[in-house]
């Protein structure tokens, strides 16, 4: 563990999730900046419908390519 580099910023949260969060950064063996900074990714992630709409997108694009790639499989001899 160790410094990780990042914009500081300072937030209040009510004592029992400080505390949970506490807990679950030892169980998780993770620093509680590395357990905040995830955790509020993941909720940004959930939240940002650009970011959920992008994620999409690009599984769209990617499926014709899986299609003529699952056919060309089916084409060949094993």
């Amino acid at each position: 563990m160790g410094y990780t580099p990042g914009m500081k910023t300072a937030v209040s949260v009510p004592d029992r999730v400080f505390k949970s969060a506490e807990r679950l950064a030892k169980h998780l063996k993770k620093s509680r900046s590395q357990l905040y900074s995830e955790a509020l990714a993941e909720y940004v992630a959930r939240r940002a419908p650009d970011e959920v709409t992008e994620a999409y997108d690009r599984l769209a694009q990617e499926r014709p390519l899986e299609r003529a790639a699952r056919r060309a499989l089916e084409r060949s001899e094993w």
